[in-house]
């Protein structure tokens, strides 16, 4: 479950340990030695373990007969080898940079306990990165994860958030904090590593919004049956995008505009109408008087039970829980941000920063 720099640096700290619990008990051996066998007091029998061990040379603390200067030799023997290995696996640590590893790894890990609100990026490869790309203009809070060192070096030296691991796995969506996130994006090269990220996401928590790659019509399908609320077929959607650039070239441009990039003068929101902070709950948009005191424009509206409003009236009542689609400038939909009342980071995809 850990990834290849964090293993190594496990397995450094495994050895220096190793290597620490070995000197220590090298030392013990010495100087129970002297103590009971050669009847030397403690005083004595460790300092003569410690100068032995260190080969500094200052000669016996006492005379010593036939077998104790055979356990010497030993004792030098074995406390050569075993300095000799903490040393080696010391300076191995040093010039590989496992230490830099280990402060990183505890940065990370204060990092993960500390997130909330977030997006999840399964996968780096191409579509990923594009994805992370529109995550980084719009100023969303993401972490991403993908099983291939190259890939997670590369979003580290994008500045994004990366850890090395498998998303199918429960282990490193715990890790991620999936219980606190509000979105996972599953954009992995295979189908069924894409549909068992989507399972694991929504047992571990039902709430989330899970978003999926898709490579066939029937992958699909079984990506929609295995709860994942979006699923995006580049191939599919590429060729219906490229035939609208055909038919609807000025459209395709204009929605283009305003849904992606971070240079756009207008942008498309959602927003869910809190009854519990909203004031405009029960008033219709002539009475609320939005695109009076803000300039937005109200699109749509999406009922509790899905009904969709396409070009919402004057006399269209707005009821909580009710979903508006609005588009308009970065301040404009911060204006209705704010009489729409303060909603939850949970419930709301966050107002354009520029």
């Amino acid at each position: 479950m850990y990834s290849t720099p964090e293993k190594k640096y496990r397995r450094i700290q495994k050895e220096l340990l190793a290597g620490a619990i070995a000197l220590v008990g090298v030392l013990l051996l010495g100087t129970l030695w002297y103590r009971f066998v050669e009847g030397w007091s403690w005083e004595d029998a460790a300092y003569m373990t410690v100068i032995t061990l260190a080969t500094v040379g200052y000669g016996e603390t006492r005379p010593l007969g036939d077998r104790g200067r055979l356990f010497t030799i030993g004792l030098i023997l074995m406390g050569v080898i075993t300095i000799g290995y903490i040393v080696n696996r010391f300076t191995e640590a040093v010039i590989q940079g496992y230490f830099q590893e280990g402060i990183r790894l505890r940065q990370q890990r204060r990092l993960m306990e500390s997130l909330s609100g977030h997006y999840i990026l399964c996968g780096f490869g191409r579509t990923g990165q594009q994805i992370a790309l529109e995550f980084q203009a719009e100023g969303a809070n993401f972490v991403t994860v993908d099983l291939d060192d190259a890939s997670v070096e590369k979003a580290r030296q994008l500045g994004y958030v990366a850890i090395q691991g498998d998303a199918t796995l429960d282990d490193t969506l715990l890790q991620l904090r999936i219980d606190r996130a509000i979105c996972l994006v599953a954009a992995l090269p295979s189908d069924a590593e894409n549909l068992y990220t989507v399972l694991s996401a929504k047992t571990l928590n039902p709430q989330i919004r899970a978003i999926a790659r898709a490579s066939t019509r029937e992958a699909l399908q079984k990506l929609q049956r295995a709860g994942a609320d979006a699923v995006v077929s580049p191939y599919i959607t590429g060729g219906k995008r490229m035939a609208a650039a055909a038919l609807r070239p000025q459209v395709l441009d204009f929605v283009d505009g305003i849904l992606t990039g971070a240079d756009r003068e207008l942008y498309m929101e959602e927003f869910r109408l809190d009854p519990v902070v909203c004031p405009c709950i029960g008033q219709t948009l002539r009475e609320a008087k939005l695109r009076s005191q803000t300039g937005a424009l109200i699109l749509a509206i999406r009922r509790v039970d899905g009904t969709l409003i396409g070009g919402p009236t004057a006399d269209t009542t707005l009821m909580a829980g009710d979903l508006l689609i609005c588009m308009g400038t970065a301040e404009q939909l911060r204006q209705l941000n704010q009489i729409l009342g303060p909603i939850r980071p949970q419930q709301l995809p966050r107002p354009p920063k520029h």
